[in-house]
This record gives C-alpha cells, sequence and structure tokens, in this order.
C-alpha cells in the first residue's frame, strides 16, 4: 500500500462525513440536541420542507452553520492539503457541506453535495452571502426567517443538495471524470450509502485504480478495497502519508 501511494500518478481522495464528524460538525445520523430532538433532519432537508417552513428549516440550517463556524480542521484535513504537495495530482471530492478542506489549505475541491456557505435564492439562484460572523445559534427547534432575495424578493436557501434534488452538474462531470482517470483512490469517512456519490469508488475500482478505505466502521466498501484501514481519520491517516512520504510530510503538514 504504501507503495502504490509512492507511485501513484493522480491520487483522488474521497471524505465522507465522518471527516467532519472528527471536527465536531454533526452528522445527519447524529441525534439531534436539545429540542431539535423533535426533528428528523432527513425530513427538514427537502424542497418540500423549506416551502412548507422556511424558517423553520433556515433556523436548523443556522444551527448547523454556527456548528460548522465554530468547527476548525482536523488532523485529516491537514493530512490531505499538504498531500497534494507530493503527488504528481491530487482530486479532493467531498459529500460534505463545510468548508473545511478549504480552510485546512485545499484547494479546487468538488463538493458534490453544494456547500452551506454559498446560499442562494429558492426561486431565481441568485447568489447570496451571509453576513460575516457566526450566527446567533437558533437552539430549541427556534424558527428564523429567512433573508428575501435582492432580485426576486423569494427567500434564500441553504446552498446545499437536498433530498430529491439533483447534484451539481459541473461537480458531478469533475467528479466522474476523476474517478475514472486516477491511478489510486483513498475513501475517507464515508459510509458508500449515498448515492450517487457511493458509486465513485466502484468506478474507480472498475478502471484499475486501486482502493484504500480508511473507517471506524465496516462498510460495503470492505468487498472491493484492496486495503482496510479501520480507524479514525485524523489518526490513520497521518500516519499512513508520514509513512509513505516521511521529511516530505513533515515539511508540509
Amino acid at each position: 500500500m504504501v507503495a502504490a501511494l509512492r507511485e501513484a500518478r493522480h491520487v483522488v481522495v474521497l471524505t465522507g462525513a465522518g471527516v467532519s464528524a472528527e471536527s465536531g460538525v454533526p452528522t445527519f445520523r447524529d441525534a439531534q440536541t436539545g429540542l431539535w430532538a423533535r426533528y428528523d433532519a432527513t425530513a427538514l432537508a427537502t424542497p418540500d420542507a423549506f416551502r412548507a417552513d422556511p424558517a423553520l428549516v433556515w433556523g436548523w440550517y443556522e444551527w448547523r452553520r454556527a456548528a460548522m463556524m465554530r468547527a476548525a480542521p482536523n488532523p485529516a484535513h491537514h493530512a490531505i492539503a499538504a498531500l497534494a504537495k507530493q503527488v504528481p495530482a491530487l482530486t479532493v471530492i467531498t459529500q460534505n457541506v463545510d468548508d473545511l478542506h478549504e480552510r485546512a489549505g485545499s484547494a479546487g475541491v468538488v463538493h458534490l453535495h453544494g456547500r452551506l456557505m454559498q446560499p442562494r435564492c429558492f426561486q431565481c439562484g441568485t447568489p447570496w452571502r451571509y453576513p460575516v460572523g457566526i450566527p446567533d445559534e437558533p437552539e430549541g427547534g427556534r424558527r428564523v426567517t429567512p433573508p428575501d432575495c435582492p432580485r426576486c424578493a423569494s427567500p434564500i436557501r441553504p446552498g446545499v443538495v437536498w433530498f430529491g434534488e439533483g447534484l451539481p452538474a459541473d461537480e458531478w462531470q469533475s467528479a466522474l471524470a476523476a474517478a475514472a482517470g486516477c491511478d489510486l483512490m483513498l475513501a475517507i469517512g464515508t459510509s458508500a450509502m449515498v448515492y450517487p456519490a457511493a458509486e465513485l469508488p466502484q468506478i474507480a475500482v472498475n478502471t484499475g485504480a486501486l482502493l484504500v478505505q480508511i473507517n471506524p466502521q465496516s462498510t460495503s466498501l470492505d468487498g472491493i478495497a484492496h486495503w482496510n484501514l479501520p480507524g479514525a481519520a485524523g489518526i490513520t491517516l497521518p500516519a499512513l502519508l508520514h509513512t509513505a512520504f516521511a521529511d516530505g510530510m513533515n515539511e508540509t503538514a
């Protein structure tokens, strides 16, 4: 495995919720806290939920945004950013909607499920910018009225991909091309249960790439991965990369 990583010409890193969870970002599978526990996260993350009660959905995402902004990149994020200086080509693909990869120094990250920090109009798609600073956390299921679009006065929505929506076309095509063109993929902290993103490791393997999985739990990738490394991403990935690149990772981490 170490030799394969050293010899790889194009490495793809696919990250899932487990990587952000190690920074304290709540996942959809975590129990909601406070009075938010009354709500099913998957039921709030839909266009129909926003149409029915935009203030409830916006308030819930403001709670999530506050948690994301308080979080910091963990050693896995930093190791991925440092890896870019050790291999000829690196593509980072994430299913996470936070900006922790970018804050750790990764560039050109492919965001399959959108970016929470890039809201837009629900109706016309006009981009909108959050005010500077961390929002007041709307605990207890408190509704927060979303701002109005300056162009059409429709409500602003979070910049994420909701259940029932398609992935951003350009991002998905970039991910497909990278998966089909890489010679090694690192699948880190992903349950491989959310499609179509879960197809990417299989595409990589089908086109001849080697697959390394890092996850503390068993997933559907266990059977196709060439190497399965059980453990936390923030511990396992830095150890692997330091073993593979030794002094080079020490200089860039």
